[in-house]
């Protein structure tokens, strides 16, 4: 199954790539100031248009050094000189992994030099580029998006970031551009054998436990954080079936996550888990859960993919015969939105319980090609309904009519009601729990949709079981 499409802003500091960004996904999720370089907050975000689902990366500004008393120089790309290499690198690194890339540049400020190399990037890349003319805040600047043309970079969409004057249009492009970029993706993104993601924070063991499964080193093993940088891709057969381990830079606290090659490693990251069915979130014993790890999780679970928790290091802890208990409990409490998740606690570096990793996972996926039978599903919805009422908002009452399970991969199963506005997230929530109750779902997310039914003669679900 192909992972949603990623959009990444780029351009140098200071042109509204993070006012963009929270137009783009309806939300103040980005950190705004005059001062380039102040991103430092939520890197990615969902967003919709056209019927087209897609995620949107902020990048942070790309520095591109200019000499003393050159109108591009920022605060912040002052003495820059010593990194332009490393600078070329990030931008590199975005643009590789994002389907189509959106060049943000200031209108108002006209074409710079910096632009200029950025662009010449751009087209070195094959990528599809659109180019965003910000702040065109009045009609007075309209025409100063033209200018933009001579980057070379096909279509130029004069926008206002703050205002969201012209946005829609760019949106309208960046659909189309999307049919573009279609036909990067492999045939084989589509077939049908298990991808596993390794994710986690940096240094929790992830290239130690993916050399240790694939039996040799693949992935360089390092105790400086952050080592891998690239979403590494290795096959491996497992009982005589075919398994891509997808090793993953690690994922830092949003806040900690800084400017550059180690920022746009946590898109390559979150692409990874897009593109995998089951996410292993590798856990170090030594720190247990911490607000990162919980960070990655909703990560995985945002992408509806399979989790199987991995603690690793447990050879460090000292511990007795309720050690685990307690830890697994901890895990359970920190990540209660996925207490679905089975638990391992294994040693990559030693070897330990390292055969239980690849048997939970490949467990877990067959999972999520479970299907119940329409006549069960309605009859664990009629006593659900039975045991627990819902409650209605005002005088009107939620009623059930039917449910099935309307797809795999991983479930869903589909409520046809009279009204879905009454369907509160707890009484969801508890219709989920019935449903793992009587099936598991071992590891594996459980879709719930509520349709309304225009049907007035149906006997609802909920009238069957008061009259059983």
């Amino acid at each position: 199954m192909s992972s949603k499409k990623i959009v990444a802003l780029v351009g140098r500091p200071n042109v509204g790539k993070s006012t963009l960004f929270n137009r783009l996904v309806g939300e103040r999720l980005a950190v705004t100031h005059e001062i380039p370089g102040t991103t430092r907050d939520r890197l990615h975000g969902e967003s919709f248009w056209n019927g087209v689902t897609f995620q949107v990366v902020d990048t942070g500004g790309i520095e591109i050094y200019q000499p003393a008393g050159s109108r591009d120089v920022s605060p912040l790309a002052e003495g820059s000189a010593d990194f332009v290499a490393e600078i070329i690198e990030q931008a590199l690194i975005a643009i590789t992994d994002a389907d189509v890339v959106i060049l943000v540049v200031d209108a108002q400020f006209g074409v710079t030099a910096a632009d200029e190399a950025i662009a010449e990037i751009l087209r070195r890349s094959d990528k599809p580029v659109l180019v965003a003319a910000n702040k065109i805040d009045d009609l007075m600047h309209v025409d100063d998006a033209y200018d933009f043309y001579s980057l070379g970079l096909d279509a130029v969409v004069g926008i206002s970031a703050i205002h969201g004057l012209g946005v829609g249009d760019l949106l309208d492009e960046l659909v189309l551009k999307f049919g573009d970029a279609e036909a990067e993706f492999d045939e084989d993104d589509e077939d049908d054998h298990l991808k596993i993601a390794i994710v986690g924070r940096p240094n929790a063991g992830k290239s130690t436990l993916l050399n240790k499964l694939i039996g040799r080193d693949r992935a360089i093993v390092s105790e400086v954080a952050g080592t891998t940088r690239d979403a590494i891709d290795t096959d491996i057969s497992w009982f005589g079936e075919r398994v891509t381990l997808i090793d993953t830079a690690g994922i830092r606290r949003r806040g900690r996550i800084q400017a550059g090659v180690e920022k746009y490693s946590v898109i390559r990251a979150m692409k990874a888990i897009g593109r995998a069915d089951v996410a292993l979130l590798v856990i170090d014993a030594n720190l247990g859960v911490t607000e990162q790890d919980e960070h990655i999780a909703g990560y995985i679970i945002d992408e509806y993919k399979s989790l199987v928790i991995v603690v690793n290091k447990w050879d460090d802890i000292d511990k007795d015969a309720l050690t685990m208990n307690a830890f697994s409990e901890n895990i359970r409490d920190r990540l209660h939105f996925v207490r679905y998740a089975p638990i391992i606690f294994i040693s990559a570096l030693e070897g330990q319980r390292i055969h239980q990793v690849m048997e939970v996972a490949h467990r877990v996926w067959e999972t999520r090609f479970f299907r119940m039978a329409t006549s069960d599903v309605n009859r664990l919805m009629r006593e659900a309904v039975s045991k627990h009422p819902p409650h209605g908002k005002g005088t009107k009452r939620l009623k059930f009519l039917y449910a099935s399970q309307v797809r795999a991969d991983p479930p869903l199963i589909l409520f046809h009601v009279n009204d879905p506005s009454q369907v509160h997230f707890t009484y969801k929530r508890y219709l989920e729990n019935q449903f793992r109750e009587a099936y598991d779902f071992e590891g594996t997310p459980l879709r719930l949709s509520f349709r309304a039914r225009a049907n007035k003669g149906a006997r609802s679900m909920e009238g069957s079981a008061t009259d059983d």
